[in-house]
């Protein structure tokens, strides 16, 4: 996974993990549940990125 597909969950034609991030921000209480027993690590990014400034995670590059 990648900044680039935590991106791509934000748009209408996402890769595929970038479509589950997509169906997790998206999911109800119940279902989101279900996605993050699933893939843990999806979520776990999913969550870093969304408590990170811009998406970016320590370490990536940021643009100028």
């Amino acid at each position: 996974m990648s900044r680039y597909e935590y991106e791509k969950s934000k748009t209408y034609d996402p890769d595929f993990y970038a479509l589950i991030m997509a169906a997790m921000r998206q999911a109800d209480t119940f279902n989101a549940e279900k996605l993050r027993a699933a893939w843990p690590d999806v979520w776990d990014e999913l969550q870093a990125r969304y408590n990170a400034p811009g998406g970016y995670l320590p370490g990536e590059t940021v643009p100028a």
